[in-house]
C-alpha cells in the first residue's frame, strides 16, 4: 500500500467502479479501497440472509421463501436504456463481455388510478386506453416531429426553436392534454416532477427520442430497459475486473481507511501506519465527511411476492412511473419489478421496489401509492437513505466525490454524474460514440 499512484477510489458502488474502470484503461495506476468486505456499496445486490442481516437483525429468513443463494436484491434497483448512457460506457470499456442481459417485459405509466402499458408499437398505441381517438392522432404528429428532429438539420425543426420553446409551448403547439403532456413527460422524458415544463424543450424531445431509440433498438422489445441477469451488483464487480485487467489494485475489508489531507488538499489515504499517495481521491460521499450536503432523502420498499404485480400481464420484470400529478405529490414515485427469470429471486418469487423522494415524516406515507399496486407480499422491508451531493468540483481539493443515488428506477442520472466526474478529473469528454452496440444482443 505504500506507493505512489496516480488515483485512488474510494468504495465500490458503481459510480466507483467504473470511474476506476475508465481511468484503468486511460492507464492511470489506480487503488481501489473500499471499508465493507464485498463489492457494491450502496448498489450492492444482497443475498437473502445478508438481507434480513441488513433489516432484520440477523433473523433467520423463514423458509417458504427458499434458497439465500437464490436471491440478488438490489439495493438501488435500476434499469438500463437499450440506447443509453450505461450502455455506451459498458460497450466502450467492453464490460458487456463480463454480462449476460434481459430484456425487460413492460414498461407502464399510472392515470388516473389505473395502470397503464406505454405502447410499444403502433398495434398497442391504437388499442391504448392512455388516450381517446383525437388525442391519439395529435400525439402521433407530435412523435413524428420528435423522431425525425435534428439538431444540426434546421429542416426538421419545422420552424420552431426548441432552445427558446418551452415545453410546455411544444405541448400547445400541438394541442396535447393536461394527461398526454404527464404521461409524455414522465413515462417518456422520464422527468421526475413538472419543473421541465418551464425549460428549453430541447433536452426533453431528445430524452423522448433516446427512449424511442431504446425501443426499437433491438428487435421485439417490449419496453426499452434492459437488466442483467443475477441483479445489478454484477455491474460493479464487472468494471472492477476491467480496472485489474488494466493493472488496477483492489484492497477491500478496510474499515479504518481515511482521506489524507495537507493544507486541505487530499494527497493520498492512510490505513494505520499505512500510506498510500495519489494525485487526487474519488469517492463516495461517506468517505468525505464535512465535503457534501444532504439534498433529499430517498424512501425505498423492498417485497418479496409470490406473484406478478397486477395488471401487468404477468409480467416477470416491469417498471411502473407514478407521475406526481396522478398521486398529489411533489415527485415521482418508481415501481420496479423483477423476478426468478433474471436470476434474483427464488423460483416462483418477484421482487418488487417502490421508491420516491421523501416528503413526509412517515415513509410508509410517502411509498403508499405504489405499495398499492403490488397486491399481496410475503415481506417487505423499508429504507431512508439521505442523498448527498459534493460542496466543490475537487479542482480545489483534488477530492472528486459522487452523487447520492437518486429515487428514479433508471441509469441515466447515473451515468452522467459518472460522465460529469470523468469530465473534471481529466479534462475531456468520454467519448461512447465508437461501439456498436450489436455487441449487446443476447438481451
Amino acid at each position: 500500500m505504500n506507493e505512489e499512484y496516480d488515483v485512488i477510489v474510494l468504495g465500490t458502488g458503481l459510480k466507483e467502479c467504473i470511474i476506476s474502470g475508465l481511468l484503468s484503461v486511460d492507464k492511470k495506476k489506480v487503488l481501489h479501497v473500499d471499508r465493507n468486505n464485498y463489492y457494491g456499496g450502496e448498489s450492492a445486490s444482497l443475498s437473502l440472509i445478508q438481507l434480513y442481516e441488513r433489516f432484520r437483525g440477523g433473523d433467520k429468513p423463514p423458509e417458504k421463501l427458499g434458497p439465500s443463494r437464490d436471491y440478488n436484491v438490489d439495493m438501488v434497483p435500476k434499469f438500463m436504456m437499450a440506447n443509453g448512457k450505461l450502455v455506451r460506457v459498458l460497450l466502450h470499456t467492453d464490460v458487456v463481455k463480463y454480462l449476460e442481459f434481459k430484456a425487460v417485459d413492460g414498461s407502464y405509466v399510472l392515470q388516473k388510478g389505473k395502470v397503464h402499458k406505454v405502447p410499444a408499437n403502433d398495434t398497442e398505441a391504437l388499442s391504448s386506453q392512455l388516450m381517446g381517438l383525437f388525442e391519439k392522432r395529435r400525439a402521433r404528429n407530435f412523435f413524428l416531429y420528435v423522431q425525425d428532429y435534428e439538431e444540426s438539420d434546421p429542416k426538421t425543426h419545422k420552424g420552431l426553436d426548441l432552445k427558446r420553446m418551452t415545453m410546455s409551448e411544444l405541448y400547445k403547439q400541438y394541442d396535447l392534454s393536461e394527461d398526454t403532456q404527464d404521461f409524455i413527460g414522465h413515462a417518456l422524458g422520464l422527468h421526475r416532477d413538472d419543473a421541465y415544463l418551464t425549460q428549453p424543450a430541447l433536452a426533453t424531445v431528445l430524452r423522448i427520442k433516446l427512449y424511442h431509440e431504446s425501443l426499437f433498438r433491438y428487435e421485439g422489445l417490449k419496453s426499452p430497459y434492459l437488466y442483467p441477469r443475477y441483479g445489478l451488483g454484477e455491474l460493479p464487480q464487472a468494471f472492477a475486473r476491467l480496472s485489474a485487467v488494466y493493472g488496477g489494485t483492489y484492497m477491500l475489508n478496510q474499515p479504518s481507511m481515511e482521506v489524507l489531507y495537507e493544507n486541505g488538499v487530499a494527497v493520498g489515504i492512510k490505513n494505520g501506519d499505512d500510506v498510500a499517495r495519489a494525485k487526487l481521491v474519488v469517492g463516495d460521499p461517506s468517505y468525505f465527511p464535512g465535503k457534501t450536503r444532504v439534498v433529499s432523502k430517498v424512501v425505498r420498499a423492498i417485497a418479496i411476492m409470490s406473484h406478478p404485480i397486477p395488471n401487468t400481464d404477468s409480467a416477470h420484470s416491469v417498471q411502473i412511473i407514478l407521475p406526481q400529478k396522478q398521486t398529489g405529490r411533489k415527485s415521482d414515485m418508481y415501481v420496479f419489478c423483477c423476478s426468478y427469470a433474471h436470476n434474483v429471486a427464488a423460483k416462483d418469487k418477484w421482487l418488487a421496489f417502490v421508491s420516491t423522494t421523501m416528503e413526509t415524516p412517515n415513509p410508509e406515507v410517502d411509498l403508499a401509492p405504489g405499495l398499492a399496486l403490488l397486491g399481496p407480499v410475503d415481506e417487505k422491508f423499508v429504507e431512508v437513505r439521505e442523498v448527498c451531493e459534493p460542496l466543490e468540483d475537487g479542482a480545489r481539493d483534488k477530492c472528486y466525490i459522487s452523487k447520492g443515488y437518486d429515487a428514479t428506477t433508471h441509469f441515466e442520472t447515473t451515468v452522467e454524474d459518472v460522465l460529469d466526474m470523468y469530465r473534471r478529473i481529466t479534462g475531456r469528454d468520454l467519448d461512447l460514440t465508437a461501439k456498436d452496440l450489436s455487441q449487446v444482443e443476447n438481451a
